[in-house]
This record gives C-alpha cells, structure tokens and sequence, in this order.
C-alpha cells in the first residue's frame, strides 16, 4: 500500500536531520550543503534517517550531484510518491 508524502514531512524531516548531523546556519530549501558545513559523513547520515523515515534509499551516486536542500527534498519526494 503506497502512502502519499508531502513536501512538507519530507523537509520537516530533511531540516530536522540537518540539525542532527550538526549542520550551522540557516538551513532552507536554497542552502547548500557547503554553506551548512555538512560533509559527506553526515550526509551518509541524513540518507539513513531518510530511509528510516520513507523507506526511500539514497546512494552516493544519487547524492554526489545534489548541492542544495531543496534538490535532495524533491528527489526523496519524487521517489516516496
């Protein structure tokens, strides 16, 4: 049985994992990971809370492209729908 997600438990999820994993600054749909001072250790770590929450799996291929916030909201939107 397929559940809808919305836009806003994805980034309600995705800001709250950003602020688990240590992530400074303003964190927005138009932050960049760089401007957060978020590495690749706690991206690993936003994955796995991803896929806790949605069911969704992210590899290091779908995350090596995504810069902004926003790019990894949609991409587990668009993979939960």
């Amino acid at each position: 049985m397929a559940t809808t997600v919305s836009d806003e438990q994805v980034e309600k999820t995705i800001f709250d994992g950003l602020a688990e994993v240590g992530a400074e600054g303003v964190i927005s749909r138009e932050a960049t990971f760089d401007a957060l001072d978020v590495d690749s250790l706690d991206v690993v770590e936003l994955a796995q809370i991803v896929e806790d929450e949605f069911g969704v799996r992210l590899e290091g291929d779908d995350l090596k492209d995504l810069e902004t916030v926003g790019q990894v909201v949609d991409l587990v939107v668009a993979r939960a729908s």
